[in-house]
């Protein structure tokens, strides 16, 4: 889940600066994209930055994979240094993803709504959005179109996929479906599978979103309508799941707002809705969150741990004590699977009063940790 964090922006200076987004069609009529539920999509365009220069021997390569609402644009700006990437805390010159040292690939997910096809592009069968008739996909497809973003730049085997949350799910897949393509893969903030509560969680969220009175079935597309009061309260439950009690008390505790009416927490909170309802696609949330939910990378345990076994990717495992959504348990049973299978892996506990948005903050031990493992 990429989101805006409650903890205070202390990231270095100074940052890539002004970077660009690019957009890339992988496929088209003549090589559809095959989806892991046997539908073909075809076209397929990619929104993508990237940062560093690729070495001579195309072997530095790093994929930034995303979270539930991220987009391409990673680190730097778009002409206001005011709004830098969703993760420029890990990525730039001297940061952890060091983009003296390595190249780094930033891709909108396939089914986003940021400049890669998702539900809201056009189906050129139709001439119309596709909505909801946008075929189902799964974490698997997400890392074949990462694959082949990464083949037309010239790249054959990443040195390392990093991501937290859907991100750190990406970068797991990507190891027990391929083996031996990733040097290194980190997971932050990440569980093998989503649990009941979390899946309850998503329940809601869709279900806000399609009983809005504006929803038209996912087919509000030029009606000069949007489903926006279910995807901003989509958004304020999930952004409560995204924190901790410790830091909305630290932030808010019981302030009220000026006047006295409410609570400054509610201010927040619809604050945060507002702005989501700007920038994101209530179709593409539906189909994202039912990707987390699919995601099972060890549901055959013999059979993954034997792909890995083969492949020899180093792994780190980072969990956060105060991460209630994706608790430390869930990285342990991770590492678990990874040890029997004979991986490297190290699993890092970090302490931090920020919940699951500490993955996008510059909690130092946590950005020492990755530093060390890159380089």
């Amino acid at each position: 889940m990429s989101h805006q964090a409650l903890g205070t922006d202390t990231r270095p200076a100074p940052g890539l600066g002004r970077v660009a987004t690019q957009l890339i069609r992988l496929y088209d009529d003549a090589e559809p994209l095959l989806l892991t539920g046997g539908e073909t999509l075809a076209p397929v365009d990619v929104a993508y930055e990237t940062y560093g220069e690729l070495s001579p021997a195309r072997d530095n390569a790093v994929v930034v994979c995303h979270a539930l609402t991220g987009d391409a644009h990673a680190a730097g700006h778009h002409g206001d240094p005011a709004a830098q990437g969703w993760w420029d805390t890990m990525i730039g010159p001297g940061r952890p993803v060091d983009t003296d040292r390595f190249f780094v690939v930033s891709a909108n997910l396939l089914g986003g709504c940021r400049g890669t096809t998702g539900p809201s592009s056009h189906d050129p069968r139709t001439g119309t959005p596709y909505g909801l008739r946008f075929p189902a996909f799964t974490v698997s497809d997400l890392v074949t179109v990462q694959r082949r973003l990464l083949h037309a730049l010239g790249i054959e085997r990443p040195y390392a996929a990093i991501g937290g949350s859907l991100g750190g799910m990406q970068a797991l897949q990507w190891a027990v479906d391929h083996p031996g393509e990733l040097a290194k893969a980190v997971l932050v903030g990440v569980a093998p599978r989503l649990s009941a509560q979390n899946i309850a969680f998503s329940a809601v969220a869709r279900a806000s979103i399609t009983r809005d009175e504006h929803f038209a079935g996912g087919d509000y597309y030029g009606t000069g309508r949007a489903p926006a009061t279910g995807l901003a309260v989509a958004r304020m439950l999930a952004h409560i799941t995204y924190v901790s009690d410790q830091a909305l008390e630290r932030k808010f505790g019981r302030a009220r707002r000026a006047g006295g009416e409410g609570f400054e927490v509610e201010s927040y909170l619809e604050h945060q809705g507002a702005k989501f309802v700007e920038r994101f696609d209530a179709n593409t949330y539906l189909y994202l969150t039912r990707v987390m939910e699919s995601f099972d990378p060890f549901a055959d345990e013999a059979a993954a741990a034997a792909r890995l076994r083969s492949g020899g990717t180093g792994f780190l495992l980072v969990s956060f004590d105060s991460d209630w959504r994706f608790p430390p348990a869930g990285a342990r049973e991770i590492e678990r699977v990874l040890h029997a299978a004979g991986s490297s892996v190290r699993h890092e506990q970090i302490a931090s009063p920020w919940g699951h948005d500490s993955f996008l903050l510059p909690v130092p031990e946590y950005l020492d940790v990755v530093t060390k493992f890159l380089r």
